[in-house]
């Protein structure tokens, strides 16, 4: 079982207390039995399908089309079974299963109590258009706050991450397919009221099942482009056992200088693929130049420095990776031109390709090799400082800068000295200098 801290069981037990607060007037309301079964049944159904089609996200429409519907306690009930019942991959799996139901139960409690409160239930009955969608818009914004609330508090606890970043972005994110999701559940709820009656109703969910399954193909499409780029960093990991675990920091390097120059979302991470794939090319040289005792000859130089081209044309098929690309191909140039494989200069150089410069070059020198100990971050930064404006970007070492004053680093051993019996020697003549 994975280890959970005592703060994160704590609050998860929180929540399932006011989740079974919410659920405790149920005896007293006066609601047909069978509504709340058949949408609990077909929530769970759906829950099913999207573990099958592994599709990582949950069937929202059919929750908020129970707010619609029912009274909040009776709403609440319709996520228990399917988020009990429903399949999880990682441990611990019942303390897991008990967060999910408790998060569900009580934002669907907020969004049919808030939706109630409007009026919402008297506009549904009588298909008052266009009011109905006054108390539905607020009953999702209710339900979105309340998800992004919980979902930020345990990120914080369970997975140590800083509250500011924990909540940061979570609503705004979740609040245009919850939306959607939202007119839907309303249409549902529309047309079970009206004479056609539940059957009618479920016919809503057809199309909703048919763009899901489409971005279940397309979650699963990147997911297995994700392995091959893990296992195209392993394999270099192996050949070049003396950078391992660079590949990896250099991608979060790169994150933190996108996230310091304000990139959106879709960028950050692809610059984050582009730091780990730097140097899949070396997959491409020869074993032994790259652990060879003693200086490199300018012919074995002039071999190594093809790795860039290599791992352009490894990558280049894979069309998710955009700019990284680029990168892949450009993150040994330099600014005044001195650089490789074609001598770019200034804004010649791509962006992506002189943000993962930067972040190779601070990762090298902060990292411990078996032929040289780490130098400390203040010196590495100092270093790219001075080279700021020949070799690197002034703009994205200024920014990687700030990043670390706000985050800090933590560097890292790369190499297994005592399993190394012969050193390297470090290749002279640039900071951080890596084959």
């Amino acid at each position: 079982m994975e280890a959970v801290s005592a703060r994160a069981r704590a609050y998860v037990a929180c929540v399932a207390v006011v989740a079974l607060l919410c659920l405790l007037p149920l005896p007293a309301v006066r609601t047909p039995w069978w509504a709340p079964a058949l949408l609990a049944a077909l929530y769970a159904g759906c829950e099913r399908a999207a573990a099958r089609w592994r599709f990582a996200g949950t069937f929202h429409p059919v929750l908020l089309a129970g707010a619609f519907l029912l009274p909040p306690p009776a709403a609440a009930l319709v996520a228990l079974p399917g988020a009990l019942l429903s399949p999880v991959e990682r441990r611990p799996r019942g303390l897991r299963r008990i967060w999910r139901a408790a998060q569900l139960t009580v934002s669907v409690w907020a969004a049919a109590r808030v939706h109630w409160a409007l009026g919402g239930r008297d506009a549904v009955v009588t298909a008052d258009f266009p009011y109905a969608l006054v108390p539905a818009g607020g009953a999702v914004l209710v339900f979105c706050l309340v998800l992004s609330l919980l979902d930020g508090g345990i990120l914080a606890l369970a997975e140590r991450i800083p509250v500011r970043r924990a909540w940061c972005g979570l609503f705004l994110r979740s609040l245009a397919p919850v939306a959607v999701h939202g007119l839907a559940g309303l249409m549902m709820a529309v047309l079970w009221r009206s004479p056609y009656g539940p059957v009618a109703a479920l016919l809503v969910l057809l199309p909703m099942c048919v763009s899901w399954w489409v971005f279940a193909q397309y979650h699963r499409e990147r997911a297995a482009h994700q392995a091959t780029i893990r296992a195209l960093v392993q394999a270099v990991d192996i050949k070049d056992e003396y950078t391992r675990g660079h590949s990896e920091r250099v991608g979060q390097a790169s994150m933190m200088i996108a996230r310091e120059l304000g990139m959106d979302d879709a960028r950050i991470e692809v610059l984050r693929f582009a730091g780990i794939l730097h140097d899949v090319g070396k997959l491409g040289v020869p074993t032994r130049l790259l652990r060879k005792d003693g200086p490199l000859t300018p012919e074995e130089r002039r071999i190594i420095e093809l790795h860039p081209e290599y791992g352009h044309e490894m990558v280049r098929g894979i069309s998710f990776l955009g700019e990284a690309r680029a990168a892949v191909l450009h993150h040994h140039e330099r600014l005044d031109g001195s650089g490789y494989p074609y001598g770019l200069m200034g804004g010649q150089i791509p962006e992506s390709a002189r943000v993962v410069a930067v972040a190779d070059a601070f990762d090298a020198m902060t990292s411990t090799r078996s032929y040289r100990r780490a130098r400390p971050v203040g010196a590495a930064l100092e270093e790219l400082e001075r080279c700021a404006g020949s070799q690197f970007d002034p703009r994205m070492v200024t920014a990687l800068v700030r990043a670390l004053s706000h985050h800090g680093w933590h560097p890292a051993v790369t190499a297994d000295e005592a399993g190394v019996p012969r050193p390297r020697p470090r290749v002279a003549g640039r900071p951080g200098a890596r084959r």
